[in-house]
C-alpha cells in the first residue's frame, strides 16, 4: 500500500515512540538523536516501527521510498511517487530550525541546485510537496513532533532569491576586492600577498519552530510525556485515499487526544489571506 502523511500518522497514533535513542539502538540504527528521530520517521511513513527484521525492514523502506538522501543536501527522504520529507530536531520548541545554506523551501524541484544528480534522478519527478518533521529531542527522549507542509510554512522561492541576489550583488560590488565565481553569496580571492587566502561568504538560514510560528493555533499538552501536530491545508487534505482518512478519522472516536479539525492559516505569501487546512493533533 503506497503511504502518505496519513497512514505516518496512524502509525504514530498506533505506536507512539518516546525514547528514540533505545528504541534504535535496540535496533543497530543510529548513533545520536538525530539519526533516530530521522529513522524513527522513515519507519512511521514505511509501516515498519518495531519490525526487528533488518533485512525485511530494508526491502519494505526500499519498495517506499525512492531516495534517502544526506545531511548536506536537501531532502532526507523522497517517498515513492509520493511528497519529499525533510527532518530537523531541536532541543526546545522555541528553538529555531538551522537551515544552514538552503533557505525554507515551499515545494522541492527537480531542477534545484540544492539536490543531487542521484537525487534527481531517483524516479520521474519534476516538483514534490515538501513535508518538514520537526522533532524536539532532549536527554534522548522525543517530546514533540510536527508535521508541517512547506506550502503552509514557506513563503515562495522568489521571497528568498531575492535577498539573496541583493545581498549577493552588494557584497560583489565592493571595489578593490577580487571575486570569483561561486554558487554562495561571494567567494574572495587572493586576499594575503602570496595569493593563497580567500574568504567563503555563504548564508545560514534559519526559521521559526513550527510550534511558534502556528501558536494561534496550536499549543502542546503541558503535562503530556508527547505531543503531536499535524497541519496539512485542505486541499492536499482531500487528495489523500478515502480510506486513509476514514482510518484515521475512526482512531479518533477510539483515542484519548487524538483530535482532526477544521481550521484557517495565514498564507506564508500574504498573511492577510487565511487558508483552510486540517490540523490533527495527538497527546499522551
Amino acid at each position: 500500500m503506497p503511504t502518505n502523511i496519513i497512514r505516518a500518522i496512524i502509525n504514530i497514533v498506533r505506536q507512539p515512540k518516546f525514547e528514540l535513542m533505545a528504541y534504535s539502538r535496540s535496533h543497530n540504527r543510529a548513533n545520536n538523536m538525530g539519526e533516530a528521530l530521522e529513522e524513527y520517521i522513515k519507519d512511521v511513513f514505511a509501516g515498519t516501527v518495531g519490525l526487528n527484521d533488518e533485512n525485511a525492514r530494508n526491502t519494505q523502506l526500499s519498495q517506499t521510498f525512492s531516495y534517502l538522501g544526506n545531511q548536506n543536501n536537501p531532502p532526507d527522504i523522497i517517498i515513492r511517487g509520493g511528497d519529499a520529507i525533510e527532518v530537523k530536531k531541536t532541543e526546545s520548541p522555541v528553538s529555531d530550525l538551522a537551515l544552514n545554506s538552503s533557505y525554507p523551501k515551499a515545494k522541492l524541484f527537480s531542477g534545484s541546485r540544492m539536490i543531487t544528480a542521484e537525487c534527481r534522478k531517483c524516479e520521474e519527478w519534476t516538483e514534490k510537496d515538501l513535508i518538514f518533521a520537526v522533532g524536539v529531542c532532549k536527554n534522548n527522549i522525543l517530546s514533540q513532533l510536527s508535521f508541517v507542509y512547506g506550502v503552509d510554512y514557506a513563503a515562495g522561492a522568489d521571497t528568498y532569491e531575492r535577498i539573496e541576489t541583493i545581498i549577493s550583488n552588494g557584497v560583489n560590488s565592493i571595489p578593490d576586492v577580487e571575486f570569483a565565481d561561486t554558487n554562495e553569496l561571494a567567494r574572495v580571492n587572493r586576499i594575503d600577498p602570496l595569493g593563497i587566502t580567500y574568504l567563503r561568504v555563504r548564508g545560514m538560514w534559519g526559521i521559526r519552530n513550527p510550534v511558534r510560528t502556528f501558536d494561534y493555533i496550536y499549543s502542546p499538552v503541558d503535562d503530556a510525556k508527547f505531543n503531536f501536530m499535524a497541519i496539512i491545508n485542505s486541499d492536499k487534505f482531500n487528495s489523500f485515499p478515502e480510506a486513509d482518512i476514514a482510518e484515521l478519522q475512526d482512531l479518533v472516536g477510539k483515542t484519548d487526544n487524538l483530535n482532526i479539525e477544521n481550521i484557517k492559516i495565514k498564507d506564508p505569501n500574504n498573511p492577510a489571506r487565511l487558508n483552510e487546512a486540517v490540523l490533527i493533533r495527538f497527546a499522551v
